[in-house]
């Protein structure tokens, strides 16, 4: 009994030295780590800003930021483990980056194919920052392109939309060369006099120092018939620089509109 007991002290002093003379590479380590981050930060921010200078393309700029981060905190890992002793750990994941790359990307498939939409997003830039997008049942404006998703921003609200569903689903800007097509749809009653009631709404358009008519095909048109109510549909183009994205404006169109139809004798459905 008393050698089972000299065993367990021995064991337990054996642990105790070897907790002792690992602490300080632990915390060494530790340190590397936070380096690591600190100035994996410190260069996406020098890097982003420096990018969006020389590119002109803020989209493109801040995702090859977030990637030159994400590399500079792998590399931090990597000298973590040499710091610990680890180096056949290190060694390992570069000798083995096929066959690590194959299984972390089975394992973490969603990850991965969301990484590599995102680069594929980035160089394409089917959209920017700013643009009024629509995928997968969710409108809003761009707001930035990360590393795995897109986040943009609809009636105030943050939403993220993993980067692989707008490269699998419909994607749709409703941007043209930094400008944005609104367009809505007004009832008027059967048997009015349609051609002036066009006349009037393409006037109230051209009116409106936010529509823009250069190049741009606005227009008036009657689209259907429903029961005893004809209907108009108009469609302009505004800049995307002005505050259009809460639906502002259009609000203001439509209410110029419905005025200007209703002083003129027109009924409303």
């Amino acid at each position: 009994m008393e050698e089972f007991f000299t065993d367990i002290l021995k064991h337990v002093e054996g642990y105790y030295y070897s907790l002792v003379d690992i602490t300080p590479k632990i915390l060494l380590a530790i340190l590397v780590v936070l380096i690591s981050w600190l100035i994996a930060a410190r260069v996406k921010v020098f890097a982003d800003r420096r990018l969006k200078t020389k590119m002109h393309d803020p989209l493109l700029a801040t995702f090859i930021a977030n990637l030159i981060k994400a590399l500079l905190i792998v590399i931090g890992l990597l000298f973590m483990f040499r710091v610990i002793g680890l180096n056949g750990v290190a060694q390992s994941v570069l000798a083995g980056a096929g066959i690590s790359a194959f299984v972390i990307g089975f394992a973490l498939k969603d990850i991965g194919e969301n990484f590599l939409a995102g680069i594929l997003l980035a160089f394409k830039r089917p959209f920017s920052v700013g643009d009024i997008i629509e995928s997968n049942g969710v409108k809003g404006k761009v707001v930035a392109l990360n590393l795995r998703d897109t986040q943009i921003k609809s009636d105030s609200k943050n939403i993220y939309i993993p980067n692989a569903l707008l490269i699998k689903n419909t994607l749709v800007n409703f941007n043209s060369e930094g400008y944005l097509l609104q367009d809505f749809t007004i009832g008027l009653e059967y048997g009015s006099d349609y051609r002036k009631a066009i006349e009037i709404i393409t006037e109230v358009m051209k009116e409106d120092t936010a529509v823009i008519d250069k190049g741009y095909s606005n227009s008036a048109v009657v689209s259907g018939i429903t029961g005893s109510t004809i209907q108009i549909n108009i469609r302009y183009w505004v800049k995307t620089d002005r505050t259009v994205t809460d639906g502002k404006h259009r609000s203001e169109v439509v209410i110029k509109v419905a005025e200007a139809l209703q002083q003129n004798g027109f009924t409303i459905k």
